[in-house]
C-alpha cells in the first residue's frame, strides 16, 4: 500500500449504471496530488470541447488528496470539478466538513461521475464497495430531510451525505453541493451539474484510513496546530472579517456602491457570538472550531441550527450587499441556501443587483410580482432568496440564472450594475481597495474568486510583515509593496501566491490553516506535511510547480472552450470611485490594470492576446499532452 492514498479511483457511469475502479500509479498521484489538479486532469481527458454543462456529456469529479483523512488540522476537504453552467468554462470548488475524510475512509481517492440516470438515484459508497440506489423518495426534499432519511434507511448516524439540493434539481445556475447540511462547494454552479444527472446524493461511510509514512512527524505538526489556534477565528469565525473590511472601507455595500455600511456592527461575527450563536462546529480532526452554529426561535422567524450559520461571505452578501442590518434575517437567508443548495455569494449578489435595478427604476413591481425589492428590507431579501431557490415566478426563475444572464435578458441598462466576472458574481472583497484582487479577478480561470491568491495586506510592511517575512522569502518575495500598488513586483506576488493557493486546492487544505503568510502553517510546514504523510522527498519548488500546473490545466480548459482574455476585464462598477469612508476616491485604474494583465500573462507563460498557455510552458510543467489537445481542438 502507498502512503497517504489508496491508489483507487471510482468511476460511475450513471447512464449504464456501471461502476468501475481505476488504479493509477504512484507517479500520477505525485504529479497531480489530488483535489483540483486531479479533477481538472479528468475534465481535459474526458470531455469534448463545447459540451452542454447540464447535459449528460459533462462529468463531475469529486477528489480528495494525499493528505485527506490524516489527523491534521485543515485537511478534511475535497474538490468538485466540472464544466461550469454558470461561467461556461472550468468549474472548481472546494468544501470541508466530515464528508471528505469519510469518503477517503471508504478506500477511494476520487470519484468520476458520467452520464445521466434515467430516474433519481443516490450513490452509496462504503468500505471499498459502491452501489446505486433509488432516490425517488428523496427528490425534491431539502438537505436536512435527505441526510436524516439516508442515515435512517441505513441505520447509521455516522454516514456523511453530499447532495445537490432542490435548487440543483431545478437547475439554479449558482446552485451548490452541500455536505453535512452546512458545508458548500459554492462557486461555479456545480450543484446544477449533479442535479442534471438525476444524482441526488453521494452517501459515504468507511473505516480504511490511509497509511502514514512518518506518524511521529505528523503528530508534531498536529500538536503545533493545536497549540496555535487563532483565537479570533475560533471565537468569531470568519465573521470577524466584517469589522476588518469596514475599517478598511472595503465592505461591499448596496451592490458595491460603497465600501462602508452603517449597519456593519449589527451583522458582525462579534455580534453573532453575543446573540444567536449556539455552538462552534468543526471539520474532521481540526481543533480550531471556526464553523458557526446559530439558532433563532422568534415568533416570526426561526433559524434551525441543523444548517449551521453564516460565514463572512454570507454576512456580507445578504447583509451589506443588500443594505440589511438584521442578523437574524441574514442567518435565515444562509439557512435557505443550505437547505436548498445555493451559493450564498452569487445568490446575495444577484438579489443586491436586482435591488439596485429596482431602486433606479430599471425594473418595477410589475416585474417582481409586486415585491418592493429595496435595499434595507429584510423581508424583500428573504422573499427573493426563497423564490429563487424554488424558482417561483418568472422574474425569480430568471434570477436563478445569475445576474449576468438576467441583465442580458432584461436589458434596459441593468448591465451597468453587474459585479460579475465570467458571469460569476464577485465575493465580498473589494478590488478597489485590495488592488491585486482586481488583477486576479480578471485573470482567474473560474471567475472572480477571493481565495485564489494572498491579499495585498500580506505583502505590506504595515500589516505584520515582520512576523511572516521569512515565509514569504521562501517564495522569492522579499520586497513588500504599498497596498494600492499594482506594479511589476505586486503582479509577481499575485502570481506566486496564486500558485500557493492553487497548491492548497490540489492538496485540498484549508486556507485558514495553511498558506504563505498569516495562517497557522506556512510553506515549510506544507512540505513537512506532505513528507510526513507520503514519504516523498518534496521541495518547495516541486510543490509550487504543482500549484502552477493546476492553474495551467484550468486555463487550458478555458482556452479549448474559446474563453480567452476578457474585455472589459472587470465590470464597470469597479472602475467607479468609492464615495465615502476610509476608501473614498479609490477605484481600479483601467490602464494600470491592463498593463498588469500584460505583465501577468508574460510571467505566467501565456499568450498575451488569447491568454492561452504556450506549448513551452505546458511542456515545462509536464503537460505536453495538454498542448496536443489544444492544437487538435484548433484543427477541428
Amino acid at each position: 500500500m502507498p502512503f497517504g492514498y489508496h491508489g483507487r479511483i471510482l468511476h460511475c457511469d450513471l447512464t449504464n449504471r456501471v461502476l468501475t475502479v481505476e488504479e493509477p500509479d504512484a507517479g500520477f498521484y505525485r504529479k497531480y496530488l489530488g483535489g483540483s489538479a486531479l479533477g481538472n486532469y479528468y475534465l481535459l481527458r474526458e470531455l469534448e470541447p463545447g459540451v452542454d454543462p447540464l447535459g449528460p456529456e459533462n462529468i463531475l469529479v469529486l477528489s480528495t488528496s494525499v493528505l485527506t483523512g490524516t489527523p491534521l488540522a485543515g485537511q478534511s476537504r475535497f474538490d468538485a470539478a466540472a464544466k461550469s453552467p454558470l461561467t461556461g468554462g472550468v468549474g472548481s470548488s472546494q468544501a470541508g466538513g466530515w464528508w471528505p475524510a469519510q469518503f477517503k475512509f471508504t478506500g477511494f481517492d476520487a470519484l468520476v461521475i458520467k452520464g445521466k440516470a434515467s430516474s433519481p438515484v443516490y450513490l452509496w459508497i462504503h468500505d471499498g464497495e459502491a452501489e446505486l440506489r433509488s432516490a425517488d423518495h428523496l427528490w425534491g426534499l431539502p438537505t436536512g430531510n435527505v441526510q436524516r432519511t439516508i442515515r435512517s434507511d441505513h441505520g447509521d448516524r455516522k454516514i456523511e451525505v453530499l447532495q445537490c439540493g432542490p435548487a440543483g434539481e431545478k437547475g439554479v445556475l449558482f446552485s451548490a453541493l452541500i455536505n453535512g447540511c452546512t458545508r458548500a462547494n459554492g462557486r461555479n454552479g456545480l450543484g446544477a451539474v449533479m442535479g442534471s444527472k438525476n444524482l441526488k446524493a453521494v452517501a459515504v461511510r468507511g473505516k480504511t484510513q490511509p497509511k502514514i509514512a512518518d506518524r511521529e512527524a505528523l503528530k508534531e505538526l498536529a500538536k503545533y496546530g493545536a497549540e496555535h489556534i487563532p483565537e479570533g477565528l475560533h471565537l468569531y469565525g470568519t465573521g470577524q472579517g466584517v469589522e476588518w473590511q469596514q475599517l478598511a472601507g472595503g465592505l461591499p455595500t448596496r451592490n458595491f456602491q460603497s465600501g462602508v455600511f452603517e449597519g456593519a456592527e449589527e451583522i458582525s461575527g462579534q455580534t453573532m457570538a453575543e446573540t444567536i450563536l449556539k455552538d462552534r462546529a468543526t471539520c474532521y480532526a481540526c481543533p480550531i472550531r471556526c464553523k458557526r452554529v446559530v439558532e433563532v426561535r422568534d415568533h416570526d422567524l426561526e433559524v434551525d441550527p441543523t444548517y449551521g450559520g453564516p460565514e463572512y461571505e454570507a454576512l456580507a452578501s445578504f447583509g451589506s450587499y443588500c443594505g440589511v442590518d438584521d442578523l437574524k434575517a441574514v442567518a435565515k437567508a444562509n439557512q435557505i441556501c443550505n437547505m436548498y443548495g445555493m451559493d450564498t455569494i452569487s445568490c446575495g449578489a444577484t438579489v443586491a443587483w436586482a435591488m439596485e435595478c429596482f431602486e433606479k427604476g430599471l425594473i418595477g413591481a410589475e416585474d417582481t410580482d409586486g415585491i418592493e425589492l429595496k435595499f434595507g428590507s429584510p423581508r424583500a431579501m428573504l422573499t427573493a432568496v426563497e423564490r429563487i431557490a424554488k424558482r417561483e415566478g418568472a422574474f425569480f426563475h430568471l434570477l436563478g440564472e445569475g445576474s449576468a444572464r438576467a441583465a442580458l435578458e432584461i436589458g434596459r441598462g441593468t448591465e451597468a450594475f453587474l459585479t460579475t466576472v465570467k458571469n460569476q458574481e464577485s465575493p465580498a472583497h473589494m478590488p478597489r481597495v485590495k488592488r491585486s484582487l482586481a488583477l486576479i479577478y480578471a485573470v482567474n480561470p473560474n471567475g472572480a474568486d477571493h481565495q485564489s491568491h494572498e491579499h495585498d495586506p500580506a505583502y505590506s510592511e504595515a500589516d505584520g510583515w515582520e512576523v511572516w517575512k521569512d515565509r514569504m522569502a521562501l517564495l522569492g518575495l522579499t520586497s513588500p509593496q504599498p497596498i494600492q500598488d499594482l506594479g511589476e513586483e505586486k503582479v509577481r506576488y499575485a502570481l506566486r501566491t496564486q500558485w500557493v493557493y492553487s497548491l492548497l486546492d490540489s492538496l485540498v487544505l484549508c486556507q485558514f490553516v495553511f498558506g504563505p503568510a498569516w495562517q497557522v502553517y506556512g510553506p515549510l510546514q506544507i512540505i513537512e506535511a506532505v513528507k510526513a504523510v507520503t514519504g516523498w522527498d518534496v521541495t518547495i519548488e516541486e510543490l509550487l510547480q504543482a500549484g502552477e500546473r493546476r492553474v495551467n490545466l484550468m486555463q487550458a480548459f478555458n482556452a479549448r472552450e474559446g474563453i480567452g482574455r476578457q474585455e472589459p476585464p472587470l465590470p464597470p462598477r469597479f472602475f467607479e470611485p468609492l464615495p465615502e469612508g476610509p476608501s473614498q476616491g479609490l477605484a481600479v485604474d483601467r490602464a494600470e490594470l491592463l498593463e498588469a494583465i500584460d505583465m501577468y500573462y508574460q510571467m505566467a507563460g501565456w499568450e498575451p492576446d488569447s491568454a492561452r498557455p504556450t506549448r513551452s510552458k505546458l511542456e515545462e510543467l509536464e503537460l505536453g499532452w495538454v498542448a496536443d489537445l489544444l492544437e487538435q481542438s484548433e484543427q477541428d
